[in-house]
């Protein structure tokens, strides 16, 4: 559950920018937790470094996709970039992941948002993703993508991909809970790629500045791969799968609203579209919309009088609606674009399915 009411404000929080009395004492606090938490990741991770604690092998590859930071690096999209990659190369991929904040019974908003970016393949939500890569192969996966695995560190990995935000790439500088870093970016020296994601609003110096940030966490040491790539806008969707061309939505007065890590980053992607965006809301990471949070956002936008409400897969997915309170409810697809050269990562992609382990 989030200590504070939306991720946007937790950003603001850990980043300075929410200034005050309350804010600076509320990151003091923040700050006093954040050095057990340090602790306690850098020790766990030294205990599997040197052998202390166990890692277990797999029955198939396993391609890891992960963070440094909590959330909102754009990660599903690289995922579903992963698995199509695989599944055009005549692979039989299966997405694992723990099912974060899935209901009992239910399955999570990101399984539900590969659904749709990636028919056909299949997902294992698992909180023990030794077993959930088990039951991959055993329903026919021949590589496991493990979603979110950066610091699983107790399942084997062929291949570890980790996806930064250009718009924050190392979690405010700080520790959660004092800012959004999961552990030491020099946890960066296990990671054989790095993808950089959003990095299209940045300048090639700006995007370098980040690469050698990433060298010097890596105790001067360049990742094997470093491809900077772009989240594009492809299309609108529908609850009920009514895909429509993104010139649809150009000069419409739109309200936007969303639930993930990285608000801001969605309300960008908005302005991107040529959208006339009047409002926008931004709730808690995974936030599960309730009917009164459905009625409430339908009177906000017909407040703004605007003509349509525009969310992410990842929230529409849950709400399961073509409309609020009579205004049409789209979500944009968005897809990963490298700005690079792909083709080493491709590769190295392809021999890790292969087996060809970079451990």
């Amino acid at each position: 559950m989030s200590i504070l009411p939306d991720a946007e404000t937790f950003r603001r929080l850990a980043d300075g920018s929410l200034r005050g009395p309350a804010p600076t004492a509320l990151r003091a606090a923040l700050a006093l937790l954040a050095a057990p938490y340090g602790l306690a990741a850098a020790a766990r991770n030294a205990f599997y470094d040197c052998g202390l604690l166990p890692r277990h092998a797999a029955p198939i590859p396993v391609i890891s996709v992960g963070n440094l930071t909590l959330g909102g690096t754009g990660k599903t999209p690289l995922v579903a970039w992963v698995a199509r990659l695989l599944a055009a190369e005549g692979h039989r991929p299966a997405v694992v992941s723990r099912g974060y904040a899935a209901r009992p019974g239910d399955v999570s908003d990101e399984a539900l948002e590969l659904a749709i970016l990636v028919p056909g393949v299949p997902h294992v939500a698992d909180r023990d993703r030794v077993r959930g890569v088990s039951a991959a192969a055993a329903r026919g996966a021949d590589v496991a993508i493990l979603d979110d695995g950066f610091q699983h560190r107790r399942l084997r990995r062929t291949l570890d991909i980790v996806a930064i935000d250009a718009s924050d790439p190392f979690g405010c500088g700080q520790l959660f809970p004092r800012g959004l870093l999961r552990e030491s970016p020099s946890g960066l020296a296990r990671a054989h790629a790095v993808v950089l994601t959003r990095a299209d609003g940045l300048t090639n110096p700006q995007r370098a500045e980040i690469h050698d940030s990433v060298v010097r966490a890596r105790r001067g040491r360049p990742a094997s791969i470093w491809l900077a790539t772009a989240h594009r806008p492809v299309a609108t969707r529908t609850a009920t799968g009514r895909v429509e061309p993104l010139a649809a939505l150009a000069g419409r007065r739109t309200a936007g609203f969303c639930g993930i890590g990285n608000p801001a980053a969605f309300r960008d992607t908005l302005a991107t579209c040529g959208l006339d965006v009047i409002g926008f809301r931004a709730y808690a990471d995974h936030h599960a919309y309730s009917p009164a949070d459905c009625a409430a956002i339908a009177t906000w936008a017909k407040g703004l009088g605007v003509e349509r409400i525009v969310t992410t897969l990842k929230d529409l997915v849950k709400i399961r609606r073509d409309e609020l309170g009579g205004l049409p409810l789209v979500a944009l697809e968005v897809a990963i674009e490298p700005l690079g050269d792909p083709k080493p990562l491709v590769a190295m992609i392809a021999a890790a399915a292969r087996g060809e382990s970079r451990a």
